[in-house]
């Protein structure tokens, strides 16, 4: 993103298979930047029912969607101009 927008680095897209799912992750997301001492830049709701939830830090701005929602928003169409990076998944021992 910080070759083509002024005000992230980058966007971490997610998806979920139910809203329960959505707010989990964006629970979890919040939790372990806690651990970090990184703080959203506002609050996200807790058992939000929209099915798109956005955890904003500044550089990085992530988006937990609900997968009908990211199937219809489609950012990576919107944003098809920024490079992707794939991020490792972290397996649970």
């Amino acid at each position: 993103m910080r070759k083509i927008s002024s005000f992230c680095d980058y966007f971490v897209i997610s998806s979920a298979t139910s809203l329960r799912q959505v707010n989990a992750i964006a629970d979890a997301l919040q939790e372990e930047a806690l651990q970090y001492g990184i703080k959203p830049l506002s609050k996200v709701p807790s058992n939000d029912e929209s099915g798109w939830l956005v955890v904003d830090y500044s550089s990085v701005v992530a988006h937990v969607f609900y997968k009908p929602m990211r199937e219809f928003y489609s950012l990576e169409k919107l944003w098809s101009e920024a490079k992707r990076v794939k991020a490792p998944s972290k397996k649970k021992k």
